[in-house]
């Protein structure tokens, strides 16, 4: 499962979620987001961009 130090999932209307320190799993109804305030499952998702500044740990 993918992980990002920022990710930012801009919505059909344009409006942009900004998340931070996540991991994620795109699908085909939207995108699943686990952070430390929990999951979170967005279904408008036009386009999401995902950082990663540091290396990965498990």
């Amino acid at each position: 499962m993918p992980h990002a130090d920022t990710l930012t999932v801009v919505h059909h209307d344009d409006t942009r979620t900004r998340f931070t320190d996540v991991r994620y799993q795109l699908h085909r109804d939207g995108i699943r987001i686990w952070s430390d305030e929990g999951e979170h499952h967005v279904t408008d998702v036009l386009m999401t961009h995902a950082y990663r500044q540091r290396e990965a740990t498990n």
